[in-house]
């Protein structure tokens, strides 16, 4: 089974990209984040004709996430449970007996914004629901944009970065804190090239200078990352025309 997330920052404007995307890569299930749509504007007609099932949860301009799959869906799960927030960020359903979890984590703007602040919370009661899902689902994948660069070689340059959003060690911390409970980095699971990222800001030639970050994770329980045969970073639709700032993470499990 082939799970993968991207981050497509608006499918109106990626949806042809994506489409592209399924046929080639051929994914039994992508994570979508950033959607920015509401849901009646959704384009699920076009995601049903490339072969895949599609659940969604849309705001208009900002967040939003989707799940695409080829297999049947079931028990959905729209947030947090518990957590109040309006921000649609997580989605959760159940794919033959694996629980997906679809995460937009919140950016945090800076260190001493209010934003930041709303990024721990959101983070700990992440943590804390994960910890009760797998009392619940043994199998489970966590896929998205964690807006997390776990440590310093998922930065192009440590020092530049040093002091901001995405790398702060409360940051880490709170990425180490979801590890602890039992799930594993899979990418980090295999030897990978080094200075490989999966985000790439759209100033400066960044991504053709690779002064990237890695924050697009797919995170496996220990009963699933037994089962990963390979984590990778697909940089291909990086490289078209008005592309995502982000490009897909895939994992494959043995069936």
């Amino acid at each position: 089974m082939k799970l993968a997330t991207w981050n497509v920052n608006s499918l109106k404007v990626r949806l042809p990209q994506v489409i592209e995307w399924l046929q080639s890569s051929e994914p039994d299930v992508l994570c979508l984040q950033e959607t920015k749509l509401l849901d009646e504007n959704f384009p699920h007609e076009a995601i049903h004709s490339a072969g895949y099932d599609v659940v969604y949860s849309g705001q208009k301009t900002y967040n939003g996430v989707a799940i695409l799959s080829r297999k049947q869906m079931a028990e959905r799960q729209d947030g947090i449970p518990g957590f109040d927030d309006e921000q649609k960020r997580i989605l959760a359903v159940t794919v033959e007996g694996i629980r997906i979890i679809c995460a937009y984590v919140p950016n945090g703007e800076s260190l001493s914004s209010e934003k930041f602040i709303y990024k721990l919370k959101w983070l700990d009661a992440f943590s804390n629901w994960l910890k009760s899902e797998l009392e619940r689902y043994p199998k489970i994948a966590v896929l998205g944009d964690y807006n997390i660069a776990p440590d310093d070689r998922d930065v192009h340059d440590p020092k530049a970065w040093e002091g901001s959003v995405l790398v702060s060690n409360e940051e880490r911390e709170a990425f180490r804190k979801i590890l602890a409970l039992g799930f594993s980095d899979s990418f980090r699971l295999f030897d990978q090239v080094e200075k490989s990222y999966t985000w790439w800001d759209y100033r400066m030639n960044a991504f053709r200078r690779n002064m990237g970050l890695r924050i697009d994770h797919v995170l496996l329980s220990e009963a699933l990352s037994s089962k990963c045969k390979g984590c990778s970073i697909d940089l291909a639709p990086r490289k078209n025309e008005r592309p995502s700032d982000h490009t897909p993470v895939i994992a494959t499990l043995e069936s």
